[in-house]
């Protein structure tokens, strides 16, 4: 099958290399569409702390079951499905607290396992999900970027009628504002960059004097993550949901302004199985409209300009169709 496969950091190749035959609880899927992010541009530009080569990258993934592995249910055959990402235990402490993405011995697809840039891809049953009939494969793929807005937004313990400022106009900001608008809160992304303002309702170059009840920083730069803090309201709450580079992640803060004004600050990192559940009725009801932030459909070899989109910022969601 061809697929894109990573053998050292900082290159990929397009190759041909054997199809996957599903083991003991997998299904075959056979690839509809994969969506690319900033993460894939980072595996494999400078690696990750997760990822093991070599690798066929892609962590956002529909497609169609195609072939079952031994005792899987065979009225899983030719059922579309969303493919959630990561395989967690169950047992460890964080999954009995409903962080399967935080378990000790997670495996995630496109990291730890082969991903979806290629023309199939196997998956375990417990990762997968059935698109609801009135969702594309299209619109299904966003369910993972969406997933990880979902776990931050319940992470920040966001109430509806809260104002959300969300920093960073890019696909993982304009998922952000759509989720918090969804649970009945009201966003604004602050984005500089007039090109992607199109893509959003409420939007501001800067965040000027306004005050947020919840600050998200969707882009990994040091500036805006203290500009959020500073626009928190009391008892505001300051998402980290974009890394930073290890130079830039130790910075100063006044946690003075954190005691006087019982602001919390706390981290978010990837999704678990239930958020994909509620990504997929988000977007199956019409509560998160995921159309028009498709900016690019591309196939599988043009991923090299693909990346450079991503890499210049020039684009929202890119499909790639293999």
């Amino acid at each position: 099958m061809k697929a894109v496969v990573v053998d050292q950091i900082g290159d990929f190749r397009l190759a041909d290399i054997p199809r996957p035959e599903p083991g003991p609880g997998e299904v075959l899927i056979k690839t509809a569409v994969t969506g690319l992010c900033r993460t894939d541009l980072k595996i494999i530009e400078v690696g990750h702390r997760d990822l093991v080569l070599p690798r066929v990258p892609g962590e956002e993934v529909v497609g169609t079951v195609c072939a079952l592995g031994p005792d899987v249910d065979s009225g899983l055959m030719g059922k579309r499905v969303y493919v959630y990402p990561g395989t967690s235990c169950g047992t460890c402490r964080p999954c009995q607290q409903g962080a399967g993405n935080l378990c000790t011995g997670m495996q995630i697809m496109g990291f730890h396992r082969d991903g979806g840039f290629a023309e199939y891809v196997a998956a375990p049953v417990a990762s997968i999900m059935e698109i609801p009939k009135n969702c594309s494969f299209d619109q299904a793929v966003t369910a993972e970027p969406l997933s990880c807005c979902l776990n931050a937004l319940e992470l920040s313990e966001l109430q509806a009628g809260e104002r959300v400022g969300i920093w960073g106009g890019g696909p993982a900001g304009a998922f952000l504002a759509q989720a918090a608008k969804a649970l009945g809160a009201n966003a604004t992304v602050i984005e500089p960059h007039e090109a992607r303002h199109r893509y959003h309702e409420q939007v501001l170059s800067s965040p000027g004097e306004e005050r947020f009840d919840v600050a998200v920083v969707a882009v990994g730069a040091v500036q805006p993550y203290h500009e959020a803090i500073e626009r928190l309201n009391p008892r505001g709450r300051l998402m980290i949901f974009s890394g930073l580079a290890k130079d830039a992640a130790q910075q100063p803060i006044d946690l003075n302004s954190l005691h006087y004004m019982e602001q919390k600050i706390i981290g978010a990192y990837g999704c678990s199985y239930r958020h994909g559940q509620q990504a997929l009725e988000l977007i199956s009801s019409g509560k998160v409209q995921v159309e028009n932030l498709i900016s690019h459909r591309m196939q599988l070899d043009e991923l090299g300009q693909a990346l450079d989109l991503v890499r210049n910022r020039a684009g929202m969601k890119i499909l790639l169709y293999p």
